[in-house]
C-alpha cells in the first residue's frame, strides 16, 4: 500500500526522505506510517520490517492499535501518510489472506461453507477442476470431518473459524493476517487451530502476522514477538523465539519458551506503567 503525501500533511519546502528498504529477508517494509484518530496520533512516523517466511506475533497494551496495525498493512484501514511495500510490491500486486476475530460476520451466510472457502479462487477465475483440486487439498490438510455443504450458521463456532482459515489460505497467499483468531473459541478448538496453523506454516512458509491478547499463545506460535508501546505507538522491542517446530505441550516447559514469555511480560508491564 502506497500513499502519496498531500498538502495537509506535507510542506513542499521540506524534502521527503528517500524510501529505505529493509534488510535482506524482509517481506513487509513499513516507512513513515502515520494514523490519527480524532486528531490524536495513534501511529506517527512508524517504521517496521517484517521478515519473510516467519510468524510475527503482535502484542501490546490495550488501545495501542494492534489490530489497527495489521488492518492498515492489509489495506482494510486507510493510512494518513507513509508507505507499505510487500517484497518491493504494492498491496494490489500482493496476494494476502485474512482471518477475522468475529468468524460469525466473516462468512457469507447465503453461501454454503464450501462456496465460502472457494470464493477467493472463483474471484481469480480459476477453473472448476482447479477449485475442486484445491478444496480437496484443504479438506485433507485440515482433516475436515464436518459437512461443508451446510451453511455457516449451521456449524459450531470452531467449525466456522476452521472454514474461515481455510478460505484465507485457499489461494495460497503470500501473507496471512490473523486478528485474534482464537479469542471466541473454546480451549479444545484453540489447540486444534494452533496445530493446524503450525502445520500450514511448516508446509508453505507463508509469512504470518498474528494479533493476540494471550501472551502464551503469542510466544508459542511466533518466530518473533513484536512488542508495542502505548500510543503514540512505537516498537518497544522485537524478541526472537527459535524453538523447533512443531511445538507441542512440552514446549511450554522449555527454558527458552519460559524465558521469552517472561521477558515479553516484563516489557509489556514496563510499557503499561509508562
Amino acid at each position: 500500500m502506497s500513499v502519496v503525501l498531500n498538502a495537509s500533511n506535507y510542506d513542499a519546502d521540506v524534502p521527503v526522505p528517500a524510501f529505505k528498504p529493509g534488510p535482506a529477508g524482509t517481506h513487509i517494509t513499513i516507512r513513515g506510517l502515520t494514523k490519527y484518530f480524532a486528531g490524536w496520533p495513534l501511529y506517527e512516523d512508524f517504521n517496521l520490517d517484517i521478515p519473510k517466511h516467519k510468524i510475527v506475533s503482535v502484542f501490546g497494551p490495550n488501545g495501542c492499535g494492534k489490530s489497527t496495525l495489521i488492518n492498515m498493512i492489509a489495506g482494510l484501514v486507510p493510512i494518513d501518510a507513509g508507505e507499505i511495500l510487500f517484497d518491493g510490491k504494492s498491496l494490489k500486486d500482493t496476494k494476502i489472506g485474512y482471518v477475522f476475530q468475529n468468524y460469525r460476520e466473516a462468512m457469507f451466510p447465503w453461501m454454503r461453507t464450501i462456496d465460502n472457502i472457494a470464493y477467493p479462487l472463483k474471484l481469480e477465475g480459476r477453473s472448476k477442476a482447479e477449485v475442486d483440486r484445491r478444496m480437496a487439498e484443504l479438506v485433507a490438510s485440515f482433516d475436515v470431518k464436518f459437512d461443508l455443504k451446510r451453511y455457516p450458521y449451521e456449524l459450531s463456532g470452531g467449525q466456522q473459524q476452521t472454514a474461515s482459515i481455510m478460505r484465507a489460505l485457499a489461494n495460497n497467499p503470500e501473507v496471512l493476517f490473523l486478528d485474534e483468531p482464537f479469542s471466541a473459541l473454546d480451549f479444545e478448538m484453540t489447540l486444534f487451530i494452533r496445530e493446524k496453523l503450525q502445520e500450514v506454516f511448516m508446509q508453505t512458509g507463508t509469512t504470518m502476522l498474528l494479533v493476540s491478547h494471550d501472551l502464551e499463545e503469542a510466544v508459542y506460535l511466533a518466530d518473533q514477538v513484536l512488542l508495542l508501546t502505548k500510543r503514540p505507538t512505537r516498537v518497544a522491542e522485537i524478541l526472537p523465539y527459535g524453538d523447533a517446530r512443531p511445538r507441542t505441550v512440552e514446549t511450554l516447559s522449555e527454558a527458552s519458551f519460559i524465558g521469552t514469555k517472561k521477558r515479553s511480560l516484563e516489557i509489556f508491564q514496563r510499557e503499561v506503567r509508562r
